[in-house]
């Protein structure tokens, strides 16, 4: 039986405590990839203390993503500590504004 999607909302927060390690990778591209397209271009990533796994795959996938710009990490004790990773995005692609001819 095949399990069905998941729908997170899009916010500037994105919560992995329900998640397995082997579920990360796919997730962080298309939830960070919503976030750029909504123009939410700093995201906190919560991964949880733990044993450092999670927080590790979580790192691991940020470090090959071309929209991200920066990783901070830990986040600082008001947005939580080690268990928390800072994600600033590169603002997606410009519409073109089409040119005015000139007389």
């Amino acid at each position: 039986m095949e399990e069905e999607p998941v729908h997170i909302p899009i916010t500037d927060e994105l919560d992995l405590h329900t998640f397995r390690p082997n579920e990360v990778g796919d997730l962080l591209v298309d939830y960070l990839t919503e976030c750029q397209k909504l123009g939410i271009l700093n995201v906190r990533i919560i991964h949880g203390k733990g044993t450092g796994t999670l927080r590790t795959g979580v790192h691991a996938a940020l470090a090959k993503m071309e929209i991200v710009q920066e990783i901070r990490w830990p986040a600082g004790e008001r947005s939580g500590g080690w268990g928390a990773t800072w994600v600033e995005l590169r603002a997606g692609p410009s519409e073109e504004v089409p040119s005015v001819p000139q007389n």
